[in-house]
């Protein structure tokens, strides 16, 4: 069993994969956590807003200063989002993992319960592809001004 999710397609939303090794991760500025993970400035300040990730100790001049456990909660934090959960479904594994109160089956239950929202986008996707498949054939390529494409969307 492998204890690491291979890469998905993403947003592009993150730029680079999270530092491996978080030994070069403490008493970082929110600049360099998010040059060091990838992620937005902006929404590291949303995370922090909605309470994702923790208040950081400050320096002495009152600045905001992460180390490694920011690093790594915010590396779970996007991969969850790039899996496609909700910010209540990152809430609450996060909780799950802050409390200890976790166990493999209370995951698994959630992951299950994901897996059937995702696997019914994909249907609703599916469809979508192939209506929209199936009305760009009609389409004659010509240059005249009647397109099935337009019909459909005015219907």
């Amino acid at each position: 069993m492998t204890d690491k999710i291979g890469s998905v397609a993403t947003t592009g939303s993150r730029r680079k994969p999270v530092a491996q090794d978080h030994t070069d991760a403490s008493d970082l500025k929110r600049s360099e956590l998010a040059r060091l993970t990838g992620c937005n400035l902006e929404t590291i300040r949303y995370y922090e807003g909605v309470g994702l990730m923790p208040d950081p100790p400050r320096s002495p001049a009152g600045h905001r200063r992460y180390g490694a456990a920011h690093v790594q909660r915010l590396g779970f934090i996007m991969r969850a989002r790039e899996l496609g959960f909700t910010m209540e479904e990152i809430r609450g594994l996060l909780g799950m993992v802050d409390r200890g109160s976790h166990t493999c089956a209370d995951v698994e239950r959630m992951g299950r319960r994901h897996l059937e929202v995702v696997r019914a986008k994909i249907r609703d996707l599916e469809a979508i592809e192939a209506t929209l498949a199936s009305t760009i054939e009609q389409c004659s390529g010509t240059s005249t001004p009647d397109c099935p494409l337009l019909d459909a969307l005015a219907r």
